[in-house]
């Protein structure tokens, strides 16, 4: 069984790759997206089992 997939969606480089480090530390499978047209792009093609989503933000 694979490990479950998270979706980060911010703006914000530096907090995916925090939120990233330390998902990816407790076994899960990390996927980011910058705005909301890559996070809508992501979730039709992978499917995440979550979604960590920044409410403000561009696109």
């Amino acid at each position: 069984m694979s490990a479950p997939t998270i979706l980060i969606v911010d703006d914000e480089e530096k907090i995916r790759e925090i939120l990233r480090l330390y998902f990816i530390k407790e076994g899960f499978t990390v996927v980011e997206a910058g705005n909301g047209i890559e996070a809508i792009r992501e979730v039709e093609q992978l499917k995440p089992d979550v979604i960590i989503l920044d409410i403000m933000m561009p696109v």
